[in-house]
């Protein structure tokens, strides 16, 4: 593939965008959670190339972005229910796995050949703006190789994917910093990943919530056990820093680096995958990060369910 284009997000590098996408090739863009990966969800071709770019398991779904409800109801059969959390969160960092229309036209390794689909309305202005440009549904899981951090600036989808995709639209650093929350809604409601909206939130309109979701069978990104990894060992609620690692914070005390130096939930999510690649980078070949505990709570689930995931692949050793 030629070199990785860096378009700016003005009307000229959207409508480039558009093209681009158009053809059957890649474009990254900024969403108010991280970068997507977009390719055009109902040809085959671009979805398989969204597979390779990542070297992503094909059994694992994507999620489908529209501009609108409107838009989400000809891939997705909204019920009552659907239809209230849609008004009360879209657009916004929510995703719904929703039963998927029989006419729906996207190509099946969007959904990994389940019959459910995993649908959002982005709030980005950058990605409203490429949406409507575009005229379909993109296909966008998170913008970097699969299993790595996620990236939350352009500079970070270059990190991971130049020469690997078409584009790359610069829209700045996204504000939320996690992937959006995922709730499934193919029965009983229940929480499949947290992020960008709390379980707080959503239990204020829908009452308790189960978690659920399957790591061998996911029915939506991001379920995978090993997710979102430094090359670096991670160690989580770590007090201190032992000898050779680098700390990351969170609020006082003495760190390499600091998630949130007031100890703010909002701060340290928008700062977690940029900071873990700072990180990754300062610990270097054969590396170790140690990590200060995050609440439990809003979106530190969102951020503790991030980390658990980094760690997962060099054996988690917990401090405390």
């Amino acid at each position: 593939m030629n070199k990785t284009e860096t378009l700016d997000a003005l009307p000229e590098g959207i409508a480039r965008a558009a093209q681009i996408l158009g053809a059957q090739g890649l474009v990254a863009f900024p969403t108010e959670t991280v970068y997507g990966l977009g390719g055009d969800a109902r040809s085959d071709l671009a979805v398989a190339r969204i597979f390779d770019a990542k070297a992503r398991p094909r059994f694992n779904p994507l999620i489908v972005h529209v501009p609108d409800l409107n838009a989400a109801r000809a891939f997705a059969l909204f019920d009552a229910q659907a239809e209230a959390v849609a008004a009360a969160f879209w657009p916004g960092p929510l995703t719904l796995v929703l039963p998927l229309r029989v006419d729906a036209g996207l190509s099946p390794l969007v959904t990994a050949d389940l019959d459910s689909v995993a649908i959002r309305v982005p709030a980005h202005p950058v990605a409203q703006a490429l949406l409507r440009a575009f005229g379909g549904p993109l296909a966008a899981p998170s913008a970097n190789p699969s299993g790595r951090v996620s990236p939350t600036r352009a500079a970070h989808v270059l990190e991971g994917l130049t020469g690997r995709i078409a584009a790359v639209l610069d829209g700045g650093a996204c504000a939320v910093g996690v992937e959006s929350t995922i709730l499934g809604l193919l029965g009983a409601p229940a929480l499949l990943r947290p992020g960008g909206v709390s379980l707080e939130r959503l239990e204020a309109l829908l009452g308790p919530l189960a978690m659920s979701g399957n790591p061998e069978r996911p029915n939506a990104p991001g379920q995978l056990e090993s997710h979102y990894a430094p090359a670096a060992s991670v160690r989580l609620n770590a007090e201190t820093a032992n000898p050779g690692e680098v700390r990351l914070g969170f609020g006082a005390g003495v760190a390499d680096l600091n998630l949130s130096p007031s100890a703010d939930l909002i701060e340290a999510a928008a700062n977690l995958f940029h900071m873990l690649r700072e990180a990754d980078h300062l610990a270097g070949q054969g590396g170790r990060i140690s990590i200060a505990a995050i609440p439990e709570n809003g979106l530190g689930r969102a951020i503790n369910d991030r980390l658990r995931r980094a760690a997962a692949p060099r054996g988690l050793i917990h401090a405390g």
